[in-house]
């Protein structure tokens, strides 16, 4: 699951990426199966370092076996209060259509702040191949295209590549990273991975039989020319690629986001 960072109102890029990566990653030689599902996650403020005092919302986001893709769509509802008491409203609504063999995506964002349009972004990337370079075409903003590095993974396939890491025992993955959050093209992220937890009873019927794993996952502009995070986030991943006990940090404030409703339909598409 990718998770937004526009959540943090100097930042241009996306929170939805940050949270559309880090929920779901090419295949890798370990098998994953991901479940297609409805989360609502609450948003709370964990930490703050800066002007921020108070920060709360709602997350939804909704994975669907599309047979031949994925169709992920998340909506963020978030209120930011700052230590002179002003608040400010911040929406976004981040859809993609992903392709199951990694090579093919069609992506759509809008960002509001206190209802003004601030982010509006669409287009379809393709890669050449697995593992292959590719480039990123947009219809907004207009005339716009990108290059996308050797290596570059979706957000689903970006997930797919956690999932299939933890199983192989693996501590820590690199790789760049398009979502379609930002018309400057891919990122950078690293992944720190800790063991796999094995299955235990929780408040989730469905997810009490399966393993879990704890994942730090970290986003970088690819020019270099900072060395800290753009944004990072933490989470549990269970093993059908359902996230839940998010850390969100933007910098100047971290939000939590606790599980409050998951429903998952069916197997197949």
């Amino acid at each position: 699951m990718r998770l937004p960072a526009f959540l943090r109102p100097a930042i241009p890029r996306s929170v939805a990426a940050l949270c559309a990566a880090a929920l779901l990653a090419p295949m890798a030689a370990a098998a994953v199966e991901l479940a297609g599902h409805r989360a609502l996650y609450t948003l709370s403020l964990e930490a703050a370092r800066g002007d921020i005092v108070g920060a709360s919302g709602t997350m939804g986001f909704e994975v669907i076996d599309a047979c031949d893709a994925w169709a992920v769509r998340q909506r963020l509802a978030i209120t930011v209060t700052s230590r002179d008491g002003s608040e400010v409203d911040i929406t976004s609504d981040y859809t993609t259509w992903e392709s199951k063999d990694g090579l093919r995506l069609r992506f759509r964002l809008r960002q509001t702040t206190e209802d003004t349009i601030v982010t509006d972004i669409a287009g379809a990337a393709t890669l050449d191949r697995t593992g292959g370079p590719g480039r990123a075409t947009y219809t907004q903003p207009p005339d716009t295209t990108r290059d996308l590095p050797p290596g570059t993974l979706f957000p689903t396939a970006h997930t797919e590549a956690i999932l299939a890491a933890a199983k192989e025992g693996k501590r820590f993955i690199a790789m760049p990273l398009f979502d379609g959050t930002s018309a400057e093209g891919a990122q950078d992220s690293t992944a720190a991975i800790a063991a796999w937890t094995a299955p235990t009873p929780n408040r989730w019927p469905a997810l009490s039989p399966l393993s879990s794993v704890r994942t730090r996952i970290a986003f970088f502009e690819r020019d270099g020319s900072n060395q800290q995070p753009e944004y990072e986030v933490g989470m549990r991943y269970w093993e059908n690629g359902v996230a839940d006990q998010l850390s969100m940090d933007f910098g100047d404030y971290v939000l939590a986001g606790r599980l409050t409703e998951l429903t998952l339909p069916k197997p197949g598409c």
